[in-house]
């Protein structure tokens, strides 16, 4: 994975993604799931991508309880969770293989979106791994001065409270901070250059070519 562009990997996704929409029975999908973990198990990420695969399938196994609860019915339950999977697992190759600032390039010079929006798009990836380290910063701060993150399901709301107040200072201290240093860097320009190199490989075309062939093939165009 390490080997693709960033754009060849954007394609992969949106692709997926697709795939995972379109396709309606359960075993269609459980196989398009089974061919990401071994994916991802081949490429060795499986495993250091542990914690965020295990939060996948114990969201999509909560959606399909809810879609349940709803429907009423087993098979529509399964299709929704492992549709949800299917669809947010490619995004873990995605992310843990590509460097942010290459992914900017590849959507500003390859996918002609705006400079601003993809700099927002990164920016939010970028700050998540800090906003969830100060989160539990602030967690273990409030346990320190006697807040209880235990009990029922009220109490822990109730207590939580607590945590987002001094969090969403945090956060809107760091944004102004960045805005800041943003404004100083001349961010807003209409030209911009990029270091990384984004540019398509003999290995890229031929992926995109599969990707191509397996979309054809799935919608029976082939």
């Amino acid at each position: 994975m390490e080997r693709l562009v960033p754009l060849t990997k954007i394609l992969m996704t949106l692709a997926v993604s697709v795939w995972a929409i379109f396709l309606r029975d359960w075993m269609s999908l459980m196989a398009l799931v089974v061919v990401e973990l071994v994916a991802l198990l081949l490429t060795g990420l499986l495993w250091k991508q542990y914690k965020a695969v295990f939060a996948l399938v114990v969201f999509a196994v909560f959606l399909g309880i809810i879609q349940y609860l709803g429907s009423g019915d087993v098979v529509s339950a399964v299709v929704s969770g492992l549709r949800m999977l299917a669809m947010t697992l490619v995004f873990i190759a995605l992310l843990a293989t590509t460097k942010l600032q290459d992914l900017t390039a590849a959507l500003v010079t390859q996918c002609k979106i705006p400079y601003a929006y993809a700099f927002m798009f990164t920016a939010a990836l970028r700050f998540v791994p800090d906003f969830l380290g100060e989160s539990k910063a602030v967690q273990e701060a409030q346990s320190c001065r006697g807040l209880s993150l235990e009990g029922n399901i009220f109490k822990r709301i109730k207590s939580y409270g607590s945590v987002i107040q001094p969090l969403l200072l945090k956060s809107l201290g760091r944004s102004e901070t960045m805005a800041l240093s943003l404004e100083l860097r001349g961010f807003g320009s209409k030209t911009h250059s990029f270091a990384a190199s984004v540019g398509l490989k003999l290995l890229d075309y031929i992926v995109i070519v599969a990707l191509v062939v397996v979309t054809l093939i799935l919608f029976g165009v082939l």
